[in-house]
């Protein structure tokens, strides 16, 4: 008896499960997870965006509501220009944005829709019209339109990037 126990071998273990190549099961769940990430990202920006469009679309209700009520082309001048600014500027915070003045800040409206409307349209009244003394606006309502488009616009191709 003792001969067969002497023939016998050591137990060979098999050689530890390396870590590498990952399971499938971790490879599907890796790419579950930067597809869920990614999707959640773009949603949260295009809802900040929707919010945003939303709460600039009713200042702007407000401000035509009391332009309708005061008639003053300087108060709508000054309350479009501040408006136009401050989502400018939210959506995209860049010093030289938040520094344009005059010309340079219509035309940067245009390019932002590919349009003229500000820099030859309705929309060179928010140029100087806040600080004429008797501003003589044309078109309130095609200069309110102007800007909604402009909102619209903006808020819609910031939701694509």
């Amino acid at each position: 008896m003792n001969d067969s126990l002497s023939q016998l071998k050591d137990i060979h273990l098999p050689p530890p499960v390396s870590w590498w190549p990952p399971a499938p099961g971790w490879w599907l769940l890796a790419i579950l997870v930067v597809i869920t990430a990614i999707v959640l990202v773009r949603y949260l920006r295009r809802e900040r965006h929707g919010r945003l469009y939303q709460a600039s679309l009713r200042e702007l209700n407000a401000i035509r509501a009391g332009f309708l009520e005061q008639q003053d082309p300087q108060r709508l001048a000054a309350d479009l220009s501040r408006l136009l600014r401050r989502v400018a500027i939210t959506l995209r915070p860049d010093p030289e944005v938040a520094g344009l003045t005059g010309k340079d800040w219509l035309a940067w409206l245009d390019a932002q829709i590919d349009s003229n409307d500000f820099t030859t349209g309705e929309g060179r009244f928010l140029e100087d019209g806040a600080y004429r003394p008797a501003a003589e606006l044309q078109n309130a309502e095609a200069l309110l339109t102007l800007v909604e488009k402009w909102l619209k616009q903006v808020t819609r191709e910031a939701t694509r990037v």
